[in-house]
């Protein structure tokens, strides 16, 4: 398929500026190398157009597709407050370990969509999917995080076929988080979180 952009969703603060771009940047432009997009060094003089003159927080959408056309569109954005708990699903739909693509944050987002679909959206905040062979993977927006009393946050990986996140990456680099490979039943033997560099960790509750 080669009817996709690539996507980078940023989170902008009139004082403190992008949360994690050098991350953010990093990853497109890593991205847009591997599948031959064009145009991703313009990336960040983009970003600083669109939020000239911004009052207050935003969410940030940049796009670039195939022929290095970028894109960017703004939204106010509002913090989930620091007590927040979402409620989130385990889909039947499945990932593909195999599928390349899924390590890339890309508009081809069907298998995300249908899983999001197995559930009214008044009941749950996010789905959270695995592989072929039960492996836990990532949510539909976010990645997943468990605190299992190991003094590291375990969060799957990128091998069974999931997105390589801003979020994830920094927690990484900064030793809070290690890769592990989670089953279902780990998520019930400590501390679920789900999160994403726009909204950062969230407290998650599985639904049963």
């Amino acid at each position: 398929m080669t009817d996709f952009s690539l996507i980078e969703t940023l989170r902008y603060e009139p004082d403190a500026g992008f949360v994690r771009l050098r991350l953010h940047l990093a990853r497109l432009k890593r991205s847009a190398r591997r599948l031959g997009f064009g145009g991703a060094e313009r990336a960040q003089e983009e970003l600083q157009k669109a939020v000239a003159g911004a009052a207050g927080p935003l969410r940030i959408r940049l796009t670039l597709d195939r022929q290095g056309a970028i894109a960017v569109t703004t939204a106010a954005f509002a913090p989930l407050s620091a007590d927040a708990v979402w409620r989130v699903g385990l889909a039947e739909t499945r990932l593909s370990s195999e599928d390349k693509l899924l390590r890339v944050k890309t508009t081809r987002r069907s298998v995300y969509e249908t899983a999001r679909a197995e559930f009214p959206s008044a009941e749950v905040d996010e789905v959270l999917l695995l592989n072929e062979k039960g492996e836990v993977c990532e949510g539909t927006i976010t990645s997943i995080f468990l605190d299992d009393g190991s003094g590291f946050l375990k969060t799957p990986p990128i091998a069974c076929g999931l997105l390589a996140g801003v979020l994830r990456t920094e927690l990484i680099c900064q030793r809070r988080a290690r890769v592990a490979r989670l089953s279902p039943d780990d998520l019930a033997k400590g501390d679920l979180y789900v999160g994403n560099s726009l909204r950062g960790l969230i407290r998650a509750k599985l639904r049963v």
